[in-house]
């Protein structure tokens, strides 16, 4: 009798992610975190999404969050150690002592090959693990300084949202690791999943410019007269083909340029030509993921002049080529 053999692929097992949870944490930052890597997401179809793991270097015991709650985490540091990629949200005291069990949990995991991440003084346990040492990084811009006369064998870096180092990458203040956290799901996943996931958030998939818009004031209200800014940027968003200058930005938002340029720097961190440029990239990854059209063709349809001024601009931006990033992303890939 013939016996007919089905045989079946396993599925490959899910990309593990450990996030740090400990006594006196800012809830927000773990938050993110679980946002992000935690929940299930039907709207990926048959995507495989990461396993989320909380740890803690005392598993099981009350943990004390900011706000006046405390939270239990399942598995301790050991789990930390083996997880592929490891985040730490932050430590208990910006510049204090970094536990022994941790830095060699870190120090573990590092030597693993595992991605280390941190969020805001998150960086302080990894400069503590010695894997920032030589490296760029970057924290919250309050605790820059503090972090650069700790670790002088570190380049602080406080103007940026976050850093990638390939093996570690460090972002800056709270919402910065929502910024940092979309990024590795682009790395992983390709920036349409990535915006997807933003979409569910409610935030962009990429955010221009640095910390440095924060700290000289804080965020007012938006004036009336800057309203005509949030209009003229979506009034962008929906010509991205065809050229679009200050002048004609400044006229959709009925101000006069000087005027446009000052409210607008003052509501982005950024000018109004960066931000165009920024989006002319992101509006190409999903192009360059889904076909094989020339270069030439995708630089056209987003709003550059040529293939090599659109090269030019990706390359700063992405720290890649568009040839690159669509043989690592692309379908086929």
């Amino acid at each position: 009798m013939a016996v007919d053999l089905v045989l079946t692929r396993a599925p490959a097992p899910a990309h593990t992610v450990a996030v740090l949870a400990f006594d006196g944490m800012a809830p927000f930052e773990l938050g993110v975190v679980v946002e992000v890597f935690g929940l299930s997401r039907p709207e990926l179809g048959e995507l495989s999404w990461y396993e989320l793991k909380v740890c803690a270097e005392e598993p099981g015991r009350d943990l004390r969050a900011v706000g006046g709650f405390s939270l239990k985490a399942e598995h301790g540091l050991d789990v930390l150690a083996a997880a592929d990629t490891v985040i730490v949200p932050g430590v208990p005291h910006a510049g204090g002592e970094v536990s022994p069990a941790l830095v060699a949990a870190l120090r573990t995991a590092h030597e693993r090959g595992a991605r280390l991440v941190s969020i805001c003084s998150g960086a302080f346990a990894l400069a503590a693990a010695g894997v920032l040492t030589g490296r760029r990084a970057t924290t919250h811009w309050r605790y820059a300084d503090l972090l650069a006369a700790q670790y002088p064998e570190v380049e602080v870096d406080s103007d940026v949202l976050y850093v990638d180092n390939g093996d570690v990458l460090t972002s800056a203040g709270s919402a910065a690791g929502i910024d940092l956290c979309l990024y590795l799901v682009r790395a992983d996943h390709g920036a349409q999943v990535a915006n997807t996931v933003a979409r569910r958030f409610v935030v962009p998939p990429h955010r221009e410019g640095g910390q440095a818009q924060f700290i000289e004031a804080a965020v007012g209200p938006l004036r009336d007269e800057e309203d005509g800014v949030v209009r003229s940027m979506a009034w962008a968003l929906e010509r991205l083909a065809a050229p679009l200058t200050v002048p004609r930005l400044a006229r959709v938002a009925g101000m006069s340029e000087r005027s446009y340029l000052r409210h607008f720097a003052r509501r982005n961190g950024t000018s109004p030509i960066r931000w165009v440029l920024a989006q002319r990239i992101a509006a190409s990854l999903p192009l360059l993921e889904a076909g094989s059209a020339p270069i030439e063709e995708v630089a056209t349809a987003v709003g550059f002049d040529s293939a090599a001024t659109f090269r030019h601009h990706f390359t700063r931006t992405m720290r890649t080529t568009p040839t690159a990033y669509r043989r690592a992303f692309g379908r086929a890939a």
